[in-house]
């Protein structure tokens, strides 16, 4: 982090209020402590968030006295800069936003929480990920990282994408957020939900997400191993409200948290990969 601050002159850091992006905010407070963090984060709000996560978002950036930056998708869709798909989702048009805001503000370097053992399209990125004038990823023109030495050169218009987490697991970000005492937005730990399945997945009960006619609705035990849009990431049943139990549940699981609980992996086999050439983080 501290490599990118010297190196480019406008980063940011995306920010959800997601664990991963919770965790990079805690690296970036220690890497410049007693400075306050140099540079501001960045949140593409697609106005299907989950109420839980925007809460600690606001209250964890307000904390740290960091300038919290949101790109609606909702105002693009209502000025008509782009079109929300007939299935209701919004996931898939967040790119253009995430795009049109990296080119207002001019960043040339983004932070993202993203890491390698999530999805088989993430472990094709560097950690220094270049991106060409059009914010597009090609996974053929990476750069060589030998021996930890990042290439940071850019042209005008080209911007680098950095995932100081690439090598992490799932449970080594449990693991640190133990470590640190780190609090995390409440839906990360089992509580009860009105849930129901579809396609194989538990969703909960959401004004963004609702059940067909015929799929009955419980309540049920759960608890979110990522979060992202509630009309697209499921939970999983969950006895795990510590963070011990959650790291002792993450230690056995063979499924990765994207694998489990996110339908917009799902559009295809290289459903990821086909939006990182878009431009997606």
């Amino acid at each position: 982090m501290r490599e990118v601050v010297a190196e480019f002159e406008r980063p940011v850091l995306l920010f959800s209020g997601g664990k991963d992006s919770i965790v990079m905010l805690r690296l970036a407070q220690k890497a410049f402590y007693p400075a306050r963090i140099p540079f501001p984060v960045m949140h593409v709000d697609t106005g299907h968030n989950f109420e839980e996560v925007l809460e600690f978002r606001d209250r964890r950036v307000a904390e740290l006295g960091v300038q919290l930056i949101v790109a609606s998708v909702e105002e693009a869709i209502a000025s008509g800069r782009v079109t929300q798909p007939k299935d209701g989702t919004r996931n898939r048009i967040q790119t253009p936003v995430l795009l049109e805001a990296l080119e207002k503000h001019a960043f040339t370097a983004i932070f993202g929480g993203a890491r390698r053992d999530e999805d088989k399209a993430r472990a094709k990125e560097r950690i220094f990920s270049f991106r060409d004038e059009f914010g597009q990823w090609d996974p053929k023109n990476q750069r060589p990282e030998l021996w930890n030495l990042f290439n940071g050169r850019i042209n005008s218009g080209e911007s680098i994408r950095v995932f100081p987490l690439s090598n992490w697991t799932e449970l080594d970000i449990w693991h640190y957020i133990r470590e640190e005492g780190i609090e995390l937005p409440s839906i990360y730990y089992a509580h009860d939900r009105e849930c129901f399945e579809s396609d194989g997945m538990l969703y909960a009960l959401h004004e963004h997400k609702q059940p067909r006619a015929g799929q009955p609705v419980s309540t049920v035990r759960v608890r979110y191993r990522t979060v992202g849009d509630a009309s697209l990431t499921a939970a999983v049943r969950s006895d795990a409200d510590t963070v011990d139990k959650v790291i002792d549940e993450v230690a056995t699981t063979r499924v990765t948290e994207r694998g489990a609980t996110r339908g917009d992996d799902k559009f295809s086999e290289a459903a990821m990969e086909d939006r990182k050439r878009e431009g997606y983080f």
